[in-house]
């Protein structure tokens, strides 16, 4: 299961899942801080650092950050040989998730033209959207959203984000709970990506799942004055 997610985590075409993790880890441990590689809040004040802010998280800061460091930030993984592998061979995964559309297409529709709709939609357009939408967590939900718990950075709850991405606009929840594998606290709030690690949990094939008791969350509550 844990390589299976790490190769449809690749097809998505963000990067070798080992780098992924470094710099989602150097996100949350410098967060809205120098050092976080795509914060929206370190540039200069007024509006056209608001604007500059808001590119630099969403797609500019893959242009300019700096190289984080694995042996650091990603040690257990790089300690794990069936993840390494997977990483290795990460554009392996990459042109498997874009043949496999356009293969299957192409069989159903008996067509060329299928075939090049099944690439154009199922492998080049998913990864145009999965992309802006991953963005988005990096910049509009640093930005505007609910911050319901003490933290130390602006992470934000984005309900516009959250069906998606999968559950990942409750980022705010993330960030006051980063070691829940649940991003939905609340009843009403979707979360795709948790329910399916639930009901892996389920079947016996995740175990420890971790999630806030109900404790940890009123006592991390943001205090409100009437």
């Amino acid at each position: 299961v844990r390589v299976m997610l790490a190769v449809l985590g690749s097809m998505a075409a963000q990067g070798p899942v080992i780098h992924w993790v470094s710099n989602h880890r150097r996100h949350h441990q410098y967060s809205d801080q120098p050092g976080d590689p795509h914060s929206p809040h370190l540039q200069p004040l007024g509006k056209s650092g608001q604007l500059y802010g808001l590119w630099h998280a969403h797609i500019g800061w893959m242009f300019g950050s700096e190289l984080v460091n694995s042996a650091l930030c990603a040690r257990d993984l790089r300690r794990d040989p069936a993840i390494v592998r997977v990483s290795r061979l990460y554009l392996i995964w990459v042109m498997l998730g874009l043949a496999i559309p356009t293969i299957l297409a192409g069989l159903l529709s008996q067509t060329w033209t299928g075939a090049w709709q099944g690439l154009l939609w199922g492998g080049l357009v998913r990864i145009f959207l999965v992309h802006h939408a991953t963005w988005s967590i990096n910049s509009i939900a640093h930005l505007w959203g609910s911050r319901p718990f003490e933290t130390h950075e602006q992470s934000s709850n984005n309900f516009w984000l959250a069906i998606p991405t999968g559950g990942e606009g409750w980022h705010h929840n993330h960030h006051a709970f980063p070691s829940s594998a649940v991003f939905g606290l609340e009843w009403w709030q979707i979360d795709l990506g948790g329910w399916v690690i639930q009901g892996l949990e389920k079947l016996g094939l995740a175990w420890e799942v971790k999630r806030p008791t109900q404790l940890m969350v009123a006592a991390k509550k943001r205090l409100r004055l009437d």
